[in-house]
């Protein structure tokens, strides 16, 4: 099942969830910083960057693309944490670990809508998402319970070269 929003199509599973896909982004391996985007809708509020699947895509390249329009970055996809349920507004994203490698200066959300990026603990995350994103934070949960070295993906050089985004 498909729907138009202005700009995109929704796809719908057989249950008529929506189907989302959104990466937890790391600084690096080590997985302590995250980075989180400013909310389009409150932009005082941060949010796990991800959206919907288009037709015939794949949820880990869905999840990619987002991560780029909204995060501005790109990295090594690795282990998907699970596929969580959003009852609420009837969405299932498919959530997958994000090892940045690349940090775009200008990205699609920074230069339509104002988006910003900022790096956070794990702790801060959470903290930053419990009020208005639960299902956001239940992210982390699983993250701590599925803690696998070098984020399932293939080892890559320390990123500790990466800058301190704002």
């Amino acid at each position: 099942m498909m729907k138009l929003k202005s700009s995109q199509t929704r796809t719908y599973d057989r249950d008529g969830y929506k189907k989302r896909a959104a990466c937890v982004c790391f600084r690096s391996g080590a997985e302590e910083e995250v980075l989180l985007v400013s909310s389009s809708r409150y932009p005082d509020r941060w949010i796990v960057p991800g959206g919907g699947l288009e037709p015939d895509e794949e949820p880990s390249a869905a999840a990619a693309r987002e991560v780029c329009e909204e995060a501005g970055v790109k990295g090594i996809l690795g282990r998907l944490l699970g596929v969580f349920e959003n009852f609420e507004r009837k969405h299932r994203t498919f959530v997958y670990v994000l090892t940045v490698t690349e940090i775009l200066e200008d990205w699609e959300d920074s230069v339509n809508i104002g988006r910003k990026r900022r790096w956070f603990s794990i702790e801060e995350a959470v903290r930053a998402l419990q009020g208005h994103k639960p299902v956001q934070a239940s992210y982390f949960q699983s993250l701590r319970q599925s803690c696998h070295p070098n984020n399932g993906a293939i080892p890559v050089p320390s990123q500790s070269a990466l800058p301190d985004i704002r």
